[in-house]
């Protein structure tokens, strides 16, 4: 993205909303010419579809806004009428159905209410799709029913689950398998040979980004902290649609200078109310993502940990394709329950939290279904208490606000009680 002179004097927050709204329009304007678009799942690697020059939208961070937006019932009220299960992760299911409302819109011509009144982010339908199952299986089929609904590839990427660790170089050999096969569908889908010159300087790219993403995060572990890392549910957007682009590069670097400039004129998140520290482990509830961060910062209570923005930490060696298999297979809830307490117990030390606060999450199995076994190994760990409360990351049905404030005012009574 070339236009460094418009974004100069922009904050970090403009943007992330000016990257936002040109990526989108980018899938657009690929779709008019001719070119392909790629639905990616969100921890797959982009750096291929990159490299290549295709247009790259990412069905969870678009159900995530049209959630954050409360548009999600419309999408899923779709899904449900088409006979997808309520047991389904809902990022899928408001995903199926945009994807059907957009299939109906090209058959008849006509755009359907549900969409004519969504906020949902206007993006096209995919020539191809892309997946990964390191962050869950239901990708699969959520992208295999993609493909088969709308008649166009899927590449798979296969990552096996890591029951020990460190992660095997049979393993890495494995997924560096999996990356040139990937190669391989891509250059038959595209019709053209794929450039490994263009591969390694995006790979670059994709390495200076995750460094800013990276130092963006370790700004919590101030305290006072100069950053909420609630803040990072909204900014995570780029560096899962844009990781291996300069914009995500541009904004976090912008970000991170003016999380600096404020600790040094010491201006903190929570303007000096921060009374305890949380880690809030799970995936954002975006529907009531302003009551959740609210019913915290009434008392006092800032995040200053959380596992899930580090899912995208995916730091590598550009041109080994071993070490870019490895950053691909390491994220935390594709590893042992041992790894993952570990993980977590760093994130609480890093953070320099006072007690954890578990979403158990009603679409999210994999990230949920451990969270006793790892709350119990965590506290053992730090004596920290915790607390958990049920939700869900789109579907707003699942979510009781009364249930979260009564849990979290529970965990702050603990937490001012053991100190």
């Amino acid at each position: 993205m070339d236009d460094k002179k418009d974004i100069k004097n922009m904050s970090a927050k403009e943007l992330l909303a000016y990257y936002q709204g040109k990526l989108d329009e980018e899938a657009r304007q690929a779709k008019k010419e001719g070119r392909l678009v790629c639905w990616s799942a969100s921890v797959a690697p982009p750096e291929f579809c990159v490299a290549m020059d295709i247009a790259m939208v990412y069905p969870e961070t678009h159900a995530a806004g049209i959630g954050a937006r409360k548009g999600s019932l419309d999408m899923l009220e779709v899904a449900d009428q088409k006979g997808y299960s309520l047991d389904i992760c809902s990022y899928a299911r408001v995903n199926i159905g945009y994807m059907e409302l957009l299939k109906e819109k090209a058959l008849t011509g006509k755009t359907p209410e549900k969409l004519k009144n969504s906020p949902a982010a206007d993006v096209p339908l995919p020539d191809l799709v892309i997946t990964c199952n390191n962050i869950c299986n239901t990708l699969l089929k959520w992208y295999e029913n993609l493909a088969k609904e709308l008649n166009i590839p899927c590449i798979v990427i296969d990552v096996p689950f890591n029951h020990t660790m460190p992660i095997p170089q049979y393993a890495k050999d494995y997924i560096a398998s999996q990356f040139e096969e990937a190669i391989s569908q891509l250059e038959e889908i595209t019709g053209k040979k794929f450039d490994y010159d263009k591969f390694l300087e995006v790979q670059k790219q994709t390495q200076r980004s995750v460094a800013q993403w990276n130092r963006v995060a370790k700004m919590s572990q101030y305290k006072p902290s100069p950053l909420n890392c609630f803040d990072l549910f909204n900014y995570m957007a780029l560096i899962v649609c844009a990781r291996s682009r300069d914009c995500a590069e541009i904004t976090f670097k912008k970000f991170a200078d003016e999380l600096e400039e404020k600790l040094a004129n010491k201006q903190y998140a929570l303007k000096g109310n921060e009374k305890k520290r949380i880690t809030w482990e799970g995936i954002a509830v975006w529907p009531n993502l302003g009551h959740t961060f609210k019913t915290l910062k009434n008392l006092g209570i800032i995040m200053t940990g959380s596992a899930y923005p580090g899912l995208w930490n995916l730091e590598y060696t550009p041109g080994d394709m071993s070490s870019m298999a490895d950053a691909y297979t390491r994220i935390y809830i594709n590893t042992c329950l041992d790894n993952r307490a570990k993980v977590l117990t760093d994130v609480v030390e890093g953070g320099k939290c006072d007690g954890v606060l578990y979403h158990t999450n009603r679409s999210c199995k994999l990230m949920s279904f451990l969270n006793s076994e790892t709350a119990e190994i965590v506290q053992e760990k730090t004596g920290l208490p915790f607390t958990s409360f049920d939700g869900d990351q789109t579907d707003p049905r699942n979510y009781s606000p009364a249930q979260y404030e009564t849990r979290v005012q529970a965990l702050d009574e603990i937490m001012n009680e053991e100190n």
